[in-house]
């Protein structure tokens, strides 16, 4: 026997995360935890931030980080560990979600490896503004950048180097590896 789920509204998530400490996702009705990174996660997305901070100084694009929630048409709402808006940002009514990500960016854990690259991703497709998804693996050198080209078409590029250099085309900047992984001994 399925024990029973508990459904909460869009509206019961968003005052439930007022008053706890902790992140939580939310998607159809469903709250859930979302685990604390290893410490590989953490420095690759403060390099990831950090250089785009620095890359975007005073430009029409900006950066996010982790703290910043992105919610999609679709209802899906969660922390990216890191997202790119241009022009003015477009927030939810309580001013704490970001409805026009261009570029968002995970890395990957084991634990969420299949997610970010399947469900999360034709989720994330939903938003209009979204044309640019890279995905950091925390546990090798190992980069894949989606690029929206059309709408419902893709192109998938992928870096393994630690030398190589990725375009953002939708934010006309370049990350490369070696700022993504600096510092990281695997």
């Amino acid at each position: 026997m399925r024990a029973a789920v508990k459904y909460f509204t869009r509206e019961e998530y968003l005052a439930m995360e007022e008053i706890t400490a902790g992140k939580y996702e939310f998607y159809q009705g469903e709250i859930f935890a979302m685990a604390g990174g290893t410490f590989n996660h953490s420095m690759i997305s403060g390099n990831i931030f950090s250089a785009l901070k620095t890359k975007l100084r005073a430009k029409f694009c900006q950066p996010t980080n982790s703290d910043m929630r992105v919610e999609t048409p679709n209802g899906l709402i969660t922390y990216p560990d890191a997202a790119v808006f241009c022009g003015k940002p477009e927030l939810s009514e309580n001013q704490c979600s970001l409805l026009n990500p261009a570029v968002i960016i995970e890395v990957l854990s084991s634990s969420t490896r299949r997610y970010d690259l399947s469900d999360k991703f034709l989720l994330y497709r939903a938003i209009p503004s979204f044309h640019d998804y890279l995905l950091i693996d925390s546990e090798k050198i190992h980069a894949q950048y989606f690029h929206k080209i059309r709408q419902h078409e893709w192109i998938l590029h992928e870096y393994f180097e630690s030398h190589d250099v990725i375009d953002l085309l939708s934010i006309q900047e370049t990350l490369s590896l070696q700022e993504i992984y600096e510092t990281i001994i695997f």
